[in-house]
């Protein structure tokens, strides 16, 4: 099993605890501390994910369950509004984040806030937050990678100028989080609310076959 880079820290660092408390006898401690180490582990899973050979189709930028789909105002697009998909991911959830489509990183901008449960739908604005911005095909498109209630760190792996392929890691959530896909109007959505969806797997919108701009 692959592991994220991101949790090797967690991992040692309750793997050091664990084995401590077994020099010091303090078993039911230590049985504690295995158990949280192996959930650690599982968490900060790697899953090889291939996407789906189809021309057109914008993937999921994480695992979870779908509890937004609609359409808002953003700036960013030509008509003022983007089609706005949210991805609720429980601790069980893969949380690797991943590129919708083929392209290149715009930029990358952090916003300090709060610490929602990321189940209530006032943590996209509120919580702290990562705003992706990608230039496709079709034009801009969004992943907001956002903390939650127990998930206090975001991390970013791309940066402004970075060419990515559709599926590719882009960054990670510890602990609980929400993901939020921002599209162009011209999209048609693929998912319904509730589904299951994996990232880099899942189809959760398709593009028109006729590409509006060049990346």
């Amino acid at each position: 099993m692959r592991i994220a880079g991101g949790g090797w820290k967690f991992i040692l660092v309750l793997l050091i605890a664990t084995i401590v408390l077994g020099f010091a006898k303090w078993w039911t401690f230590m049985g504690m501390f295995c158990l949280l180490t192996l959930f650690v582990l599982y968490f900060f899973r790697d899953p090889k994910r291939i996407p789906p050979n189809i021309p057109g189709a914008v993937v999921s930028p994480a695992d979870g369950k779908v509890d937004t789909i609609e359409i808002v105002p953003h700036p960013a697009f030509p008509e003022g509004k983007a089609r706005k998909v949210g991805i609720f991911l429980s601790i069980f959830d893969v949380h690797i984040n991943r590129a919708p489509s083929d392209g290149n990183i715009i930029e990358t901008r952090h916003k300090s806030g709060r610490f929602l449960n990321a189940m209530n739908k006032d943590s996209s604005e509120a919580n702290e937050s990562n705003l992706v911005e990608f230039k496709t095909p079709w034009g801009p498109m969004f992943v907001k990678q956002i903390a939650g209630l127990i998930a206090r760190r975001i991390i970013c792996d791309v940066k402004k100028g970075d060419a990515v392929r559709r599926g590719d890691k882009i960054g990670l959530i510890c602990f609980g989080s929400r993901t939020e896909a921002f599209l162009p109007l011209c999209s048609e959505i693929k998912v319904q609310m509730g589904d299951r969806v994996q990232g880099g797997f899942s189809v959760i919108a398709q593009m028109p076959a006729k590409e509006k701009n060049k990346p």
